[in-house]
């Protein structure tokens, strides 16, 4: 069974970074090599993982190799820095700007949930007053959760540098004090 897996802002490559989101490595190469361990960990060859933007900014012969490595069948939501993975596009089964992704979900309405991955946090969007997901990275945890918004930061800053299964992401969700609004008489 083919898994589903999210994750941004992995920036391999990206040595500002570490100063940047106050990453816990001494080195990009020691930083790049536990996001792979840690994907790979998780990460089945047969699952998908939608990468929601900033995979690397290196040069792409050296993401080329990172990507490579990689478990499973990725799927690119452009973030502000894709320059490197753009040139690598044959390893991405897409490049989107936005997607809405519905997930067979036998606790959602008509069986489906609907997931929209972006990588800039929203404050609305589609369905969302009817229970849509919303997931983004770019902001390195450093944005606020709103408990109130079906809204995730699903970058690696967030999730000990590893991608975050639907399940999590739907128990994250349910925690939420978000409130499906009263039926409008028109």
């Amino acid at each position: 069974m083919k898994n589903i897996w999210f994750t941004g802002d992995t920036h391999f490559g990206h040595k500002n970074i570490l100063a940047y989101a106050n990453r816990p490595f001494s080195s990009v190469e020691e930083m790049d090599e536990a996001i792979i361990i840690n994907w790979n960990s998780r990460v089945e060859p047969q699952d998908n993982v939608y990468h929601l933007g900033d995979v690397g900014l290196c040069h792409p012969d050296r993401l080329r190799v990172v990507l490579e490595r990689l478990n499973g069948r990725i799927y690119l939501i452009r973030g502000n820095h894709e320059k490197s993975a753009e040139a690598c596009n044959e390893r991405f089964e897409w490049i989107r700007d936005y997607y809405e992704l519905k997930v067979d979900d036998g606790e959602a309405h008509r069986g489906k949930q609907l997931v929209v991955l972006f990588h800039y946090p929203m404050r609305e969007w589609k369905a969302s007053h009817y229970g849509a997901y919303h997931l983004y990275g770019h902001s390195h945890g450093n944005l606020q959760d709103d408990s109130a918004l079906l809204s995730f930061d699903i970058g690696v800053d967030c999730h000990h540098f590893r991608p975050v299964s639907y399940d999590e992401v739907k128990a994250v969700m349910k925690c939420k004090k978000w409130k499906h609004p009263p039926p409008r008489d028109f």
